[in-house]
Order: structure tokens, then C-alpha cells, then sequence
């Protein structure tokens, strides 16, 4: 057997027994490979992928140029043989992640075996496979974007793909069919959900994705980004059911405190905090607004931050928000935001005395002057 051969016979392998498991791979050092598997956890080198890669790339395009094999969806679970154009593109865009072909050749098997489900026909069993093989899918994305790979986690193909598939599955999920319950927890209830549980629930598990590509890949734009839009596809879902208009606001306010949490512990991700300002948008309501800053800005004056990302975060959302002088206001008397007299703010406001439009840099000058002030002993950011 050759190299290619063996290499990608001993990837497939891994792969194809994987089941809906989620994988962590890393490119090994050529001398620890070429290939080591531990659990959940794989290595390969990479001149031992590339091999891989060769030969799953013959397989591959030899079952594309067959019309049968183009019209036959091809599912997961069903596969026996190596030779198997689903575990070859697995294997492809393991070691390529912008390959069209092979990723829009993933998403047509999908479509068809979703095209072949007729929603008013089709029994409990058949929908449930459905779910399963799209979990399937959900889960081999998931390997790729949280693994440390190189290209994968900011890849714009993956995560539309992703974004595509979530769709689809929340449109399965609006048919009141009983379904396998998410993976997320060892202690999940086995109960199935109602459709509003499951998409608040989704929603968090993918938060759980983003925020680690934002981890793996800092300034993640596109996994964020990917992130915006899944909110608003769930939103959209959830005021049809539910016949509401405020899921939107309800669904940010879910993972508020998550999202500013990872901010805080990452506070150079320019991606993060607007992830974060998105979120308040679709919150009406000035006192989380105030509360959510209040917290950046504290946290910026105790560890004295001086970078820029933060307090652009703190200019943009107080302006955009509409709390600028409140904030400002309580940077210039080191007030609580909840004691601001803000009809007194406003009233400076509507007579010229506050001054708008102020820049990033003016926030961190300010911020500066009050860590130049002694403050009382015990706090986070007090000074000897």
C-alpha cells in the first residue's frame, strides 16, 4: 500500500468511527508523528495530512464524475467502505477548509436527504434519523472550528456552512415532531424539549463554539459575525411561533453576562466587544445598557487598561446607547452609575455644557486621571 493510501486509510478510520463525537486535531511536529490518537484527541503531521489529502482527493473527484453517485445522497451512518466520497471530503477540508467543491458537495447530500423528508408523511423514526445526521454534521464542524488548526477556525466557508445547516435544523425543530435532545451536557435531561428550550439552548452551545474560535483565533471576525446572524435567524423563528416581537431582546439577554465575561478575559478582541454593543442594541432597556458598561469601565480603571479595544467599546456603546454623559458623568465624580443625577445630566446636555462625539483615547485619558487619584483601600484598584 502507498503512503497516500495508508494515510488516509488510518484518517478515514478515525473519522468514520467517530460517530457524533466531537474531535480535537492538531498538527503535530514531525517528529512525534505521524499519526497519534488519544480519546477525543488527534495528531498528524503535516506532511502525513497532505498524504492523506492525495489520496482522499482521487476518491473524491472519481465518485463526482459519476451521475449516480452525484444524484444517490449519501448518508453518515451508512457507510462500510473507506472508498466513500462523505469520509474523503471530511478529510479534504480537514486539510483545506476553503474547498468549495468539497464543502458545497456536503451540503447538497444534506439538502437531499432533508428534500427526501416530507414533513406531513414522514414518521418519528425517519425524522429522528434526519436530526441525527445533521448533529452529525454540527459536530464534524465543530471539530474543525475548535480545533487548533490554523486557517479553520476564521474560515468563511465552514461557518456559513454552519450557518446553513443551523437553519435548516431550526426549520426541522419547528415541526411538532418529537426529536433527539441536544448533546451539550453529561447531566441533560433525556426529555425532549419544547421548541423554544431547544433554540434558547442552541443558541448557548453555540455561543459556547464561537467563543472558543475567538480563543483559538483572536479578533475572529467571521465567527462572530456568523454569530450575529444565527440571532437574528432565531429570533425571526422564535416571534413566528411565538407570535412576539421581543425574542430578539429575550435571546441577547441570554447570553449577556457570558459574552461580557469572555471580554473581560479578553480584552484586546475588538471582535468580542462589538459582538458584545450588538447585543445591547437589541436590549431596550438603559439599565443593563448602564450596568453592562459600568463593569468595562471598572474593569478598565482597576487593572489600568490602556488598550484600545475596551474604551472603544466604552465610547461606541455609551454614544450609540444613548448614556454617554452618564458614563462620563461617572468617570468625572467616581459615582455608582445608579446615584447619577440624570435629569441633571441631561439638563447640561440640552445647554451645551457636555461635551459629545468624544474619541477612544478621550475616554482612556480620563480614565487615567481617576487611577491617578488615590482611592480607599480594599478595592480591586486601590493604590498604597
Amino acid at each position: 500500500m502507498s503512503a497516500p493510501a495508508n494515510a488516509y486509510k488510518e484518517l478515514a478510520h478515525i473519522l468514520q468511527s467517530r460517530g457524533d463525537r466531537t474531535l480535537e486535531i492538531e498538527i503535530l511536529p514531525p517528529d512525534l508523528g505521524p499519526l497519534l490518537q488519544d480519546g477525543c484527541s488527534v495528531g498528524i503531521t503535516k506532511k502525513y495530512l497532505v498524504q492523506a489529502f492525495v489520496a482522499a482527493r482521487s476518491i473524491f473527484f472519481k465518485h463526482l464524475g459519476s451521475v449516480s453517485n452525484l444524484r444517490t445522497p449519501v448518508v453518515e451512518g451508512d457507510a462500510t467502505s473507506y472508498d466513500d466520497p462523505s469520509i474523503a471530503s471530511e478529510i479534504i477540508l480537514l486539510f483545506d477548509c476553503e474547498h468549495l467543491t468539497a464543502c458545497n458537495w456536503r451540503k447538497k447530500q444534506l439538502d437531499a436527504l432533508i428534500r427526501r423528508q416530507d414533513p406531513q408523511d414522514s414518521n418519528d423514526a425517519d425524522r429522528e434519523r434526519l436530526v441525527r445526521d445533521l448533529e452529525t454534521e454540527r459536530s464534524l464542524l465543530t471539530t474543525y472550528l475548535c480545533s487548533p488548526l490554523h486557517r479553520h477556525t476564521k474560515s468563511p466557508t465552514l461557518w456559513q456552512h454552519r450557518l446553513w445547516l443551523l437553519e435548516h435544523m431550526l426549520t426541522i425543530y419547528s415541526l411538532d415532531v418529537p426529536s433527539q435532545p441536544l448533546q451539550t451536557a453529561p447531566l441533560q435531561p433525556k426529555t425532549p424539549l419544547n421548541l423554544e428550550q431547544k433554540i434558547y439552548e442552541l443558541f448557548q452551545v453555540e455561543l459556547t463554539v464561537v467563543l472558543r474560535a475567538g480563543e483559538l483565533h483572536p479578533r475572529n471576525y467571521y465567527a462572530f459575525s456568523s454569530m450575529r446572524q444565527l440571532h437574528a435567524a432565531m429570533a425571526g423563528k422564535l416571534d413566528e411561533i411565538e407570535d412576539i416581537t421581543d425574542s430578539a431582546s429575550r435571546l441577547a439577554l441570554a447570553v449577556t453576562d457570558r459574552t461580557l465575561d469572555w471580554c473581560l478575559a479578553h480584552p484586546t478582541d475588538i471582535s468580542g466587544w462589538m459582538f458584545m454593543l450588538y447585543l445591547l442594541e437589541a436590549i431596550p432597556d438603559n439599565n443593563i445598557h448602564l450596568n453592562i458598561i459600568d463593569k468595562a469601565v471598572m474593569f478598565g480603571l482597576h487593572v489600568r487598561w490602556e488598550g484600545e479595544s475596551l474604551w472603544t467599546f466604552v465610547q461606541l456603546a455609551s454614544r450609540v446607547l444613548g448614556v454617554e454623559e452618564a458614563v462620563w458623568e461617572h468617570l468625572n465624580t467616581n459615582q455608582p452609575l445608579e446615584l447619577i443625577d440624570f435629569a441633571q445630566v441631561n439638563h447640561e446636555r440640552k445647554n451645551g455644557l457636555v461635551t459629545l462625539q468624544k474619541s477612544w483615547k478621550t475616554w482612556m485619558a480620563r480614565a487615567k486621571d481617576c487611577w491617578t487619584v488615590d482611592r480607599p483601600t480594599g478595592g480591586i484598584g486601590a493604590t498604597g
